[in-house]
């Protein structure tokens, strides 16, 4: 199985001199010498250098404390998270799977060797405890795709021991430095292994000019939070499976927006894929959303209004739900509907289905598609506050919740073109979501609620507390829709464009 590790460390350029002194470095009483160690690994990639183009690294890698299969995410400079998973020939079906997104079809093949002499050194604080490891590498790299090539160097790296403090790693900076150490110009060992060897150049895209280079620059950066985020689901880190999913609606709403722009006959059946995908990431993001409301809520009840076992049929609930739902969307991110979505998405992109008015000036063209989404949001709520409390209200209400967010978007993808008028739309229209939102919730918490009474009743358990939690529910519904009806007519004054 694999497991992951942060990772903190920071590259110099090692001089003739090697390491510096580092004793009496904040808390560093001693350096301890941990001898020379010989690694020999082979970085993978594909032939185009996909996972290069976004600093990942996967590689195989013999010799050292920590042999096998290892997978490098970028969090932050200076900062990665490593996914290991032990040695065998061919790289490891959960390694695979993390960087499917990016790969897709295409063949992991050997791309770079790296030969490195390591002499290591701890830095260890006056009771013995690790701070750092330091050590000086002495890296022979071989190209193994292409004409070849090869280069060296030696490289200084200092790596901050599990749970220690990244500031700790500013004062050892500033030691080195003064002993005439810099900073290395390449993130890691492979991106300066490529840059040596003639690895190849990431595309860059041009500054928008154009309507059309407006939406496809907004539409971009959908599909590459897409093929960044996917790991991240798969790892079931915190608020990922909402970023992607808001990442999936961004971009189908832009499809569906700019419709004068990018020919529909092209990109419909691409937005219902994009509908498709959201409805899938959002079976797990709605049961994350409705457990943390109701956990809330729950733990806030004087301790006389819980009876029965409540508490505990909820976090039940909560971890059969989950496991189920992450297990679905596992699946899901393996299949091939999903792929071939990101490929067509990769396609559109290459070639995009562009109408005549993409390409003219923005300011018009955007600004006007932008105003057709507020018209029919203004519709939709003002049919919404028209009609009784009750169920039609809350269907029209969120139908408008799904409208406002569509605005949003859309408005966050003019911003570049169309300045302050498009920034104070988004804050209206993102206001006016979280309003609805909370008045959304409140839905889904109460139908959730009488589910679970259902069930606690077939056992023989009290429903009581689940009554007081959805007469607060109720109580909390009721106040959004006051709050909205006082609110709308500044806030519909608000969402407007001047362009």
């Amino acid at each position: 199985m694999a497991d992951t590790k942060r990772e903190i460390e920071r590259k110099y350029e090692s001089g003739d001199n090697g390491l510096p002194d580092l004793t009496g470095v904040d808390a560093v009483a001693d350096v301890l010498d941990q001898g020379l160690a010989e690694l020999d690994a082979t970085y993978y990639d594909t032939a185009d250098e996909r996972l290069a183009a976004d600093s990942l690294t996967l590689r195989r890698r013999t010799g050292g404390s920590d042999a096998g299969w290892h997978l490098k995410f970028p969090v932050a400079p200076g900062v990665r998270d490593e996914i290991r998973a032990p040695l065998s020939d061919t790289v490891p079906d959960e390694i695979a799977a993390l960087v499917r997104s990016r790969v897709r079809d295409a063949e992991l093949i050997p791309l770079v060797r790296l030969r490195s002499a390591r002499d290591v050194r701890h830095l260890v604080d006056a009771d013995g405890s690790l701070l750092a490891e330091a050590s000086v590498d002495t890296v022979t790299a071989e190209r193994l795709t292409g004409p070849g090539g090869t280069a060296q160097w030696t490289e200084i790296e200092i790596e901050l021991a599990d749970d220690g403090d990244p500031a700790f790693l500013d004062r050892v900076e500033k030691r080195l430095r003064k002993a005439g150490v810099r900073p290395s110009s390449s993130p890691s060992k492979l991106a300066r292994a490529l840059e040596q060897t003639g690895g190849r150049k990431p595309a860059r895209h041009p500054k928008p000019v154009t309507a059309g280079d407006h939406v496809l620059a907004y539409l971009r950066t959908q599909r590459d939070e897409l093929v960044t985020l996917d790991p991240a689901v798969r790892r079931d880190l915190p608020d990922s499976v909402h970023r992607m999913r808001v990442a999936t609606r961004r971009a189908r709403s832009t499809l569906r927006t700019f419709r004068g722009v990018l020919d529909r006959t092209v990109t419909d059946p691409l937005a219902a894929e994009l509908k498709w995908l959201a409805g899938e990431l959002g079976l797990d993001r709605d049961q994350e959303v409705l457990a943390d409301r109701l956990s809330t809520a729950l733990a806030a009840l004087p301790a006389g209004l819980v009876t029965g076992p409540a508490a505990e049929r909820l976090a039940a609930w909560s971890s059969a739900r989950h496991d189920s739902a992450h297990a679905r969307l596992a699946a899901v991110l393996d299949s091939r509907r999903y792929l071939t979505l990101l490929d067509t998405l990769d396609a559109l992109l290459a070639d995009p289905p562009l109408r005549k008015a993409a390409g003219r000036k923005p300011g018009k063209v955007l600004a006007r598609a932008v105003r057709k989404d507020v018209k029919r949001l203004t519709a939709l709520v003002e049919h919404a506050l028209e009609l009784p409390p009750g169920e039609d209200r809350d269907h029209a209400l969120h139908e408008a919740r799904k409208k406002a967010k569509r605005t949003r978007y859309a408005a966050e993808a003019v911003t570049p073109a169309l300045g302050d008028p498009a920034r104070a739309l988004t804050k209206s229209t993102k206001s006016l979501t979280t309003l609805l939102g909370e008045h959304q919730d409140s839905v889904m918490a109460r139908q959730t609620l009488r589910e679970l009474a259902a069930v606690a009743h077939a056992a023989g358990e009290s429903t009581f507390t689940y009554g007081v939690l959805y007469g607060r529910e109720e109580q909390r519904a009721s106040a959004a829709e006051t709050e909205l009806e006082g609110r709308w007519e500044r806030i519909g004054s608000e969402a407007s464009l001047r362009a």
